[in-house]
C-alpha cells in the first residue's frame, strides 16, 4: 500500500478547497440560459411603428401595443410614422388610444423622407411629444369622402386628406360638415397638446402642408431629431 505523506495530503487539501471555491462559478457558468424576457419590460421604451395607409389593422395593433406598454410598466412609447394617410375612423380609434395612454406617447416622422400626411397628421397633434426627423413632412388633413373603399371599408367610408370628393364639389353641404367637424377636432388636439391651433385649422380647410423645419419654427411639433438615439 503506498503511504501518503504529510507533504501529499497538504497538496491535495489545497486542491480540494480549490475546487470547492470554483462550484459558485461554476455553476454560473454552466446552467441553462434564462428565458428571454417579453417584449415589454418594465421602464422599457417601446417602439412602434405605423408604415402606409391608416386602416383597422393599423388601429387595431396601435390600440393593442399601448394597453400592453402600459401593464408592463413601459415609460415611453415611440411611435414612429411613415404614412399617406388612412380612414377617419382608425385614426380616431388611435388618437383616442393615445390620449387615453397613461404612459407618454412620443410620435416621430422617420426616417428621413418620411410623411406624417392627413391622419397622421392628427395622430402626430395627439402624441404627448411631436417630433420629425430632417427631410420630412406632415400636413394636408383636409378629409373626403370614398366610395367602394378596398379593403373592406364601408362604401361611404370617410378618409382624412386622401382620395376625391364624392358626391358634389368640395363646397357641398356634406364636404363643409366634413371640413367643419376635422378642423375642430384637429384645432382640440393642438389646444390639448399646445401646438399651433391657427396652422392646425390651415392643414384641414386648405391642406398645407410644412416640413420638419417649418414645423417646429411654427411651434406645430416640439423637436426635430434624426434618430431615436438623438429623440431620447
Amino acid at each position: 500500500m503506498k503511504a501518503f505523506t504529510t507533504g501529499n495530503c497538504g497538496t491535495r487539501a489545497h486542491s480540494l478547497l480549490l475546487w470547492l471555491s470554483l462550484l459558485p462559478i461554476l455553476a454560473v457558468i454552466l446552467s441553462p440560459p434564462l428565458p428571454a424576457a417579453g417584449p415589454y419590460t418594465a421602464g422599457e421604451v417601446v417602439m412602434l411603428e405605423i408604415q402606409d395607409a391608416i386602416g383597422p389593422a393599423t388601429s387595431d395593433y396601435v390600440e393593442r401595443a399601448l394597453q400592453d406598454a402600459a401593464a408592463s410598466g413601459a415609460q415611453l412609447v415611440i411611435l414612429r410614422m411613415d404614412t399617406p394617410g388612412g380612414l377617419d375612423t382608425a385614426m380616431r380609434t388611435i388618437v383616442k388610444a393615445i390620449l387615453d395612454s397613461p404612459v407618454p406617447v412620443a410620435g416621430f416622422v422617420a426616417p428621413a423622407g418620411a410623411r406624417a400626411a392627413s391622419a397622421g397628421t392628427y395622430i402626430l397633434y395627439a402624441s404627448h411629444v411631436a417630433a420629425m426627423a430632417p427631410a420630412t413632412n406632415l400636413g394636408a388633413a383636409t378629409p373626403v369622402q370614398l366610395v367602394g373603399v378596398p379593403g373592406g371599408g364601408s362604401d361611404k367610408e370617410k378618409e382624412t386628406g386622401q382620395g376625391q370628393a364624392a358626391g358634389g364639389p368640395p363646397g357641398d353641404a356634406k364636404q363643409r360638415k366634413l371640413v367643419n367637424d376635422a378642423a375642430a377636432y384637429l384645432r382640440g388636439l393642438a389646444q390639448l397638446r399646445g401646438r399651433n391651433a391657427a396652422w392646425a385649422e390651415e392643414a384641414v380647410r386648405k391642406g398645407v402642408s410644412l416640413s420638419a423645419t417649418e414645423a417646429l419654427k411654427a411651434g406645430v411639433i416640439d423637436l426635430v431629431a434624426g434618430d431615436t438615439g438623438e429623440l431620447l
